[in-house]
């Protein structure tokens, strides 16, 4: 269905009392800069993950200078993500996009993509093509307009009758739900975590829907699903601030992040990993381990540029190479 014109003023941001270190961090570019820096890993997909993904970029280097090239969701126009070859390619949008945009690369072995960004796991198992390596902990909510009589706190239930167009008011408001485009790895996350195979009628969500873009919010009705990690990279001001009057609701009596420094709250219900996925055919090859791949890799240990950027650690989990699949 078609998207109500909207237009939203930014809100202020509040940076006050923060203990997550973020002011410190450089914001991310977008793209790398040049357009030329092709660099040695190319990698699409996630609107969640590109901000800190540009950032490691930006930090991790080896004898022959920055490792990852991380090319955004959105943005002007096709990239050329190789110098050499014919890589110029559209945009992939979202992490389904992405992992589309790889698998075309290793389908016809043209090294356009090394990686894809994905804010969650496989769709399918039936093969092991692909590796899901995860390397960060974000949780997904829903968000609402900044004074909106709507609760601040909705069940599980109450969130898949929203979504199934069977709650259509509460506390007088009338619902209007909304979801990302249908390539956002938070969009199949959120409805996978809720229940929902198929959304209701009255969900509105086209391709012009942004994930983690709050000036889609801009009614009292309004309730949307939001990267908790890219909420906090936001309103911190690490990346740029997208969250018009959006505020973030609880769930299940759970908020999703601890008052005290804005970290993720590890008793929300909707926690995930988030990943980069590779072809499993080149798990050994050297550039992409030192990468991507265990505790001591490259990713995993650039600690504190994860959680500048509003994301949880894994731990021993960092690295892992089990999650396998297809798309």
């Amino acid at each position: 269905m078609n998207v109500k014109s909207r237009v939203r003023i930014g809100a202020a941001v509040g940076t006050a009392a923060l203990g997550l270190g973020a002011l410190a961090a450089p914001a991310a570019h977008a793209d790398p800069s040049s357009a030329t820096d092709y660099r040695q890993l190319a990698g699409v997909g996630s609107d969640t993950t590109q901000d800190v993904m540009n950032a490691l970029g930006n930090a991790i280097t080896n004898s022959n200078g920055k490792v990852i090239a991380s090319w955004n969701a959105t943005g002007a126009g096709p990239i050329t993500t190789k110098a050499t070859g014919s890589c110029t390619i559209t945009r992939p949008d979202g992490s389904g996009a992405g992992i589309t945009a790889l698998n075309t690369a290793l389908d016809g072995s043209t090294g356009c993509v090394d990686f894809a960004r994905s804010s969650r796991g496989p769709n399918n198992t039936t093969t092991t093509d692909l590796t899901f390596i995860p390397y960060a902990k974000d949780a997904v909510s829903w968000v609402k307009q900044d004074g909106s009589a709507l609760p601040d706190d909705l069940t599980t239930a109450q969130l898949k009758a929203i979504y199934e167009c069977t709650l259509t008011s509460l506390n007088g408001v009338t619902i209007t739900p909304i979801l990302p485009q249908s390539a956002s790895g938070t969009r199949a996350f959120f409805l996978s975590s809720i229940g929902v195979t198929t959304p209701g009628s009255c969900v509105t969500s086209d391709s012009t829907v942004q994930e983690n873009d709050g000036s889609i919010v801009d009614s009292a009705g309004d309730v949307f699903p939001y990267s908790v990690a890219q909420y906090t990279a936001q309103e911190t001001s690490v990346v740029d601030d997208r969250r018009g009057d959006a505020v973030l609701g609880s769930v299940n009596g759970q908020v999703p992040r601890n008052e005290d420094d804005l970290s993720l709250n590890l008793s929300f219900p909707y926690l995930r990993n988030v990943y980069n996925v590779v072809p499993t055919a080149k798990l050994s090859d050297s550039l992409i381990a030192s990468t991507f791949v265990g505790t001591g890799s490259k990713v995993c240990t650039n600690t504190g540029t994860i959680t500048d950027y509003g994301f949880g650690t894994l731990g021993s989990d960092c690295g892992s190479t089990t999650l396998k699949g297809e798309s």
